[in-house]
């Protein structure tokens, strides 16, 4: 019987013996993008072989990859992470179904099982959908970030905990790369809060995913940090934690300071050990009255006559501004519309990744904004839960609830049978960085972007793992 190694090195010679010819060839009748096609077969032999090395490639590529819609105008494409994530996923999805090689505590974990559920609702309405080529674009989507993000990373982690930290020091060294090149740039412009939402371009798209980002990754950097290590490593988790604290900063993104002081509080729970009762019992309390108050908070809200400050402290204030600061009127004129769109069709919705083909007639002159388009073509529904409520009806907002509450659940009990400090403290990092995102889903929505699934399906599997090692799911 022939190794793996032997294996995979006849495989490659016989890639180089079928490719040269065909290289020659090619070239012979001065077709020069056959240069492409040895790097790219040596791509899927490395991405089938050494699946880690693919991964921590990606991993490491997602914060500074460009979109090419952004520079083109062109074809939606994030290179160089998009078509690796195309191919891990189908090379990932062959060794769980076909091979067997990840670990079946993964692929039937309740988190898992949550994800299952959610993509076959996801499924279900882009057949329904009144734009079923988008959304089973969006579904496509979706699948090959949660594949990568998720089960490849998942499966890796559970071979070792030095994978754990591997995966937050590479994302974390490449976010500020991307933060520091945003920072230069907008110096030239004096960190005004006018050109901090384009300044990260064509890193990031705009400042409100940026800021998500940068809240999602902000306790590990802490941990790094404050983490029990040698010198270098401190220092240089010290300086990435300085970049991100001043990226977040000059992000001028109010979102993301909500979110992270929502993560304060909830760690301040976890350090005074308030019961679950009580913890449950405030959440309920708050969700209630801001659903049975929506109606009436929006109903106050005028037509914007300005837009937020360039002031520091001025935009800090203007959080709470519901009267005349053109953002967050926007994101109500958003709301509103995806209700409204969620009435029209309650069951089904009207297809993942549609609202922002569909939304235009849902909009009311009255809730227009300075920053409105009559078309109403361009944008999100401003919302992680507004969002699917319309395009994928009520089963898909449950969900999308369903995979939280599971995670939770997960979380609390991993935490409980931990034994080691290490995982306690990546438990604390992972959950701390899933609910800055979870605030954030409130303001805006980033998950059809390779940005934000990288950590929010990364920090999923970290927690899916511990919970295997640390005995909170059982073998059966």
């Amino acid at each position: 019987m022939l190794g793996i190694s032997q294996i995979s090195n006849r495989w490659l010679a016989i890639i180089g013996l079928v490719t040269l010819p065909l290289v020659g060839l090619a070239v012979a009748y001065e077709f020069w993008y056959a240069f492409l096609l040895p790097p790219a077969l040596l791509l899927v032999w490395i991405s089938f072989y050494r699946l880690d090395w693919a991964m921590w490639f990606i991993v490491f590529a997602t914060p500074v990859s460009i979109n090419l819609t952004d520079l083109t105008g062109g074809a939606g494409l994030s290179l160089p992470t998009e078509p690796m994530l195309v191919l891990v996923s189908f090379i990932a999805l062959i060794k769980m179904t076909l091979l067997g090689e990840f670990e079946r505590k993964i692929i039937q974990h309740p988190i898992s099982i949550a994800i299952y559920i959610y993509l076959a609702w996801m499924l279900f309405t882009a057949i329904t959908s009144q734009l079923p080529f988008v959304s089973l674009k969006q579904l496509a989507t979706r699948i090959w970030f949660i594949v990568p993000y998720y089960f490849v990373l998942a499966h890796l982690f559970l071979k070792s905990d030095r994978n754990k930290l591997t995966f937050l020091w590479l994302f974390l060294i490449a976010l500020s790369v991307a933060a520091i090149y945003t920072l230069v740039i907008h110096s030239q412009y004096g960190f005004t809060k006018k050109t901090s939402t384009w300044v990260m371009f064509p890193l990031f798209k705009e400042h409100t995913s940026y800021g998500a980002v940068l809240a999602m990754m902000y306790p590990a950097a802490l941990y790094l940090t404050f983490r029990k290590s040698s010198w270098g490593f401190n220092a240089v988790a010290g300086a990435i934690l300085a970049i991100l604290t001043l990226a977040i900063v000059l992000s001028y993104t109010r979102a993301a300071w909500l979110s992270l002081v929502g993560a304060c509080a909830v760690y301040l729970v976890y350090l005074f050990r308030w019961s679950k009762i009580t913890v449950w019992s405030l959440a309920g309390i708050v969700v209630l009255i801001a659903a049975l108050n929506f109606s009436w908070i929006s109903s106050k809200f005028e037509r914007n006559r300005t837009d937020s400050s360039d002031d520091l402290n001025e935009h800090v204030a203007s959080v709470t501004n519901v009267s005349t600061d053109a953002s967050n009127l926007e994101r109500i004129n958003r709301w509103n519309s995806a209700i409204r769109m969620f009435k029209d069709r309650p069951i089904l919705g009207h297809g993942p990744g549609t609202y922002m083909f569909l939304y235009a007639p849902y909009q009311k002159p009255s809730e227009k904004t300075i920053i409105s388009t009559n078309a109403g073509n361009r944008g999100n529904a401003h919302s992680e839960y507004l969002g699917p409520l319309a395009e994928s009806g009520v089963f898909g907002l449950l969900t999308f609830f369903g995979l939280i509450i599971t995670l939770i659940v997960v979380a609390v009990n991993s935490y409980a049978r931990a034994s080691s400090p290490f995982l306690k403290s990546l438990i604390r990092v992972a959950f701390l960085g899933l609910i800055t995102y979870f605030l954030h889903g409130f303001l805006n929505n980033f998950l059809d972007m390779d940005k934000a699934s990288a950590p929010f399906w990364g920090f999923f599997a970290l927690l899916t793992t511990i919970s295997v090692k640390s005995g909170a799911i059982p073998d059966k």
